[in-house]
């Protein structure tokens, strides 16, 4: 029985159905929404906000379109935020058309602005270290914000991967089943052997794309 990472039926092998994917869907979701990710606070905290806006059920394409909408209008740094009007945040939503969650995630996001200063002093990086770099822990603290649960923060660390390596490989479970329907390894090590690291947030992005 062919391995998963061999030869396909037509004749492709695991790597070449990786690298075209990657070609055709590997826009990771933060670039999508204009964040040039890094392992700085700003970036982090943007990467924070798109989570948060992902974490309802709402079109992929409308939450990207608030999340530009939130960084176009200045609040990039959980200082701004917190020092914008509720109103304000729901007038940056609505011009997304993110509908129905507008006023509860307005509300979710100053929470989150404010947790994040409080705790945190505005760095998630200060998270990361209060975890031990432990992803479980990672993850159980990033569920400490409004909005974000299990899926959000899953959604935080197949993104945030590419900078916090403490996290590779992150593939959650809509990730895996993409990989299954591209008939590649569900299991993330394996999966993960295919792609140099830091293509590992467009591997898992393209193959959450693939689910939908």
């Amino acid at each position: 029985m062919a391995s998963d990472a061999g030869p396909s039926r037509g004749g492709r092998s695991a790597q070449d159905r990786v690298a075209r994917l990657l070609e055709e869907s590997g826009e990771t979701y933060a670039h999508e929404a204009g964040i040039r990710l890094k392992d700085t606070p700003s970036p982090l905290y943007q990467l924070l906000v798109l989570t948060t806006l992902l974490s309802v059920r709402i079109g992929t394409p409308i939450a990207l379109a608030a999340a530009r909408e939130i960084y176009a209008a200045g609040w990039r740094t959980p200082r701004a935020m917190a020092a914008a009007s509720w109103q304000e945040v729901v007038d940056a939503l609505g011009r997304a058309h993110y509908k129905r969650y507008d006023e509860s995630t307005a509300t979710a996001l100053g929470e989150g602005a404010t947790l994040l200063l409080e705790r945190w002093h505005g760095d998630l990086r200060r998270l990361r270290e209060e975890a031990g770099g432990d992803p479980a822990r990672i993850r159980q603290l990033l569920r400490e914000f409004r909005r974000i649960g299990p899926v959000g923060a899953e959604i935080f660390c197949r993104e945030a991967q590419g900078v916090w390596p403490q996290l590779r490989p992150s593939f959650d479970r809509r990730a895996l089943d993409g990989a299954a329907l591209l008939r590649l390894p569900r299991d993330p090590r394996r999966l993960a052997a295919l792609v140099e690291p830091d293509r590992l947030p467009r591997l898992a992005a393209a193959l959450v794309r693939a689910t939908l």
